[in-house]
């Protein structure tokens, strides 16, 4: 039975898997499952289908869909004490294809240690090589056309790329001016390049490819890739319209007192339904959704639930706990054209531009083709050896003196433990640094005729640990989020040490003579001047992480290493919130990754 369209179709029915949430890893999830004839599953989810929609499909509009609550969740998020007091707002996909339809098209994946580190935390089998064998399950590779190997030759191994799986990725056509400036640089100032970044070895600079198809230049995402192609299948399910509002548990335990879930129960309309699952409630709706469902549905801390009026059914303290979040700072240079003709995202500033190159993507052509792609991921001690050294120094006494308080716990301790070995180790990535072919946030129009380079640089690695909570037992508020931004100074030194090293790059050809600096520009000459611009001008990265954590219970886990949920019989999570440690990457790979183990884990009956 393909797409459903009203909750009355469910009548009478039951399911032997409910899913909720059709995003990233979701209908990856569900898409495996239904390989077997004889698993029934329905899949919730409380956006719509978007269908043939250029907001989604065409690429370079990068942030298009933001703000618009047909395709955002558009979470807010509370005052951030340590960063100047500002209301940040978290943007995520609300529909078929979750963030995966509003993503910004990196296909990255993370080094191999990061991975590591999930399994040295207490989770066999969520090593590297599991990893790499389900993202390119995931992936169907496709090498740069012409077009881009004639601008600008670059190398890739196939062992590292998967070529059949349902998601199509390719390097984009444009941008590569600026690429080449950056790269260049770096290898100047004796900064490797990484023959291919996929392999599990990130630390250095190199070329991206994107989520998109190179036969017709459009996103390439969960939904066209897990959903569509198997949508008449008729044991997969997709309600829309469906707002999953609580887990509904039976009124008996199994023989080891575990809660069993008996299906979920969710908004249509103005009407609450019940959806009736005979094996396994499945939450995928995403780190800040699966949290705040199961606090509905009385999985929590008894402290914060009994504030909201909800009855504790399973102390669980660790849900919503431990969120991690990688987060974006910036520095712009107006770029000098008069050498080169670098293609940039400024000049769909003039409408008439826009249009054209919208209707050249019509036939496969044109700046809409433009992507992310160029990337560094080093380590901190690339800016400045000794300084960096000093302040990890800090930090690490820092760190042992509260664990001996008893401020910091042993279950984070151990977290920071893996930390620290990563930034001592001059091969593993700290820092990134992306490069984005135009003014980003730009706050009015770029001039006329000028192009820009953005540097994007990202936390990987965050110090701090932020929170996702009910506010209250209404289903339809969204929950408090507060990622605790510079809660430890260390993350905000981490950025000063990002943002002093793209300063180094103008000593360095060809960066020198071809970027001058717009923002935050000359007049921010002081570190605490360095430091006020990035706490006023950070944003969200979109990659959450943590709050419901793949640890040991005692750590502070809300699931065990086949993803179930302590204290449930068939409660599982599956998505990035399970993670339990932030990762040097962009997270839709790692999303896809999840859904992918988790199917077999599940067929494998674990």
């Amino acid at each position: 039975m393909p797409l459903l369209t009203t909750p009355d179709e469910l009548a009478n029915k039951t399911f032997d898997y409910i899913v909720v949430g059709a995003g990233t890893s979701g209908l990856a999830l569900a898409s495996r499952l239904t390989e077997d004839a004889g698993s029934n599953v329905l899949v919730l989810e409380a956006g719509a289908v978007y269908g043939d929609d250029p907001l989604v499909d065409v690429p370079s509009q990068f942030g298009a869909t933001f703000g618009n609550p047909k395709y955002d969740w558009g979470f807010p998020v509370v005052k951030q004490e340590h960063a100047n007091n500002i209301e940040h707002n978290w943007p995520r996909g609300k529909g078929v294809g979750g963030s995966s339809a509003m993503n910004f098209f990196c296909w990255i994946k993370p080094p191999a240690e990061d991975v590591d580190a999930f399994e040295k935390l207490g989770n066999p089998g969520w090593n590297w090589n599991e990893f790499e064998k389900y993202s390119k399950k995931s992936e169907k590779f496709h090498p740069a056309v012409k077009e881009v190997t004639d601008k600008y030759p670059h190398t890739y191994d196939e062992k590292f790329r998967g070529t059949d799986g349902p998601i199509n990725v390719t390097d984009p056509i444009h941008a590569h001016t600026l690429d080449k400036i950056f790269i260049d640089t770096l290898g100047n100032k004796g900064i490797k390049h990484v023959t291919d970044p996929y392999g599990g070895d990130v630390t250095g600079t190199y070329l991206a490819s994107n989520n998109v198809d190179p036969k017709t230049w459009k996103r390439s995402y969960s939904a066209t890739g897990y959903w569509l192609p198997h949508q008449d299948r008729p044991n997969f399910h997709l309600l829309t319209g469906a707002h999953v509002s609580r887990v509904l548990w039976s009124d008996e335990k199994d023989a080891d007192g575990n809660l069993i879930a008996s299906g979920v129960e969710f908004i249509s309309g103005d009407k609450k339904n019940v959806a009736t699952a005979m094996k396994e409630v499945i939450l995928s709706a995403g780190a800040i959704k699966s949290p705040h469902i199961l606090e509905l549905s009385g999985v929590g801390s008894s402290e914060i639930l009994k504030k909201i009026d909800i009855p504790t059914k399973l102390e669980l303290p660790g849900v919503g706990e431990n969120v991690q979040e990688h987060h974006f700072a910036w520095l712009v240079y107006e770029l000098d054209t008069t050498n080169a003709d670098h293609q940039t995202l400024d000049q769909f500033a003039d409408p008439e531009f826009a249009k054209e190159s919208l209707r050249l993507h019509g036939e496969a052509k044109g700046l809409h083709r433009t992507g992310i792609t160029g990337f560094a991921f080093l380590p901190l001690s690339s800016r400045a050896p000794e300084e960096t050294a000093a302040l990890i120094d800090t930090l690490e006494k820092d760190i042992k003196a509260r664990t001996a308080s008893g401020e910091i716990s042993p279950a984070l301790a151990k977290q920071y433990e893996i930390q620290l070995s990563v930034l001592k180790d001059d091969k593993l990535p700290d820092m990134e640094f992306i490069i984005f072919p135009g003014y980003f946030m730009a706050r009015e129009p770029p001039a006329p005729g000028k192009r820009y380079i953005s540097i994007l640089t990202s936390l990987n690695h965050p110090i701090s640990r932020g929170h996702i909570h009910a506010k209250s037992n209404n289903p339809e508020d969204h929950p408090e989020i507060n990622p605790n931004y510079f809660k430890e100074n260390f993350d905000l030194k981490v950025f000063l040490e990002h943002a002093k090293f793209i300063r180094s790059l103008t000593d360095t050809e060809p960066f020198k003579s071809n970027c001058t600096e717009v923002q935050p520009g000359p007049n921010a000459t002081t570190d605490e001047q360095l430091e006020d611009y990035i706490k006023t001008t950070h944003i969200t990265t979109f990659h959450t992480v943590g709050s419901c954590s793949m640890l040991p219970r005692e750590d502070g886990g809300v699931v065990d290493p086949n993803l179930k949920v302590y204290g449930t019989k068939n409660v599982r999570v599956v998505d990035l919130s399970v993670v339990p440690l932030h990762v040097a990457a962009h997270m839709q790979t790692t999303a896809y990754v999840i859904g992918e183990k988790a199917a077999d884990i599940i067929k494998a009956g674990n």
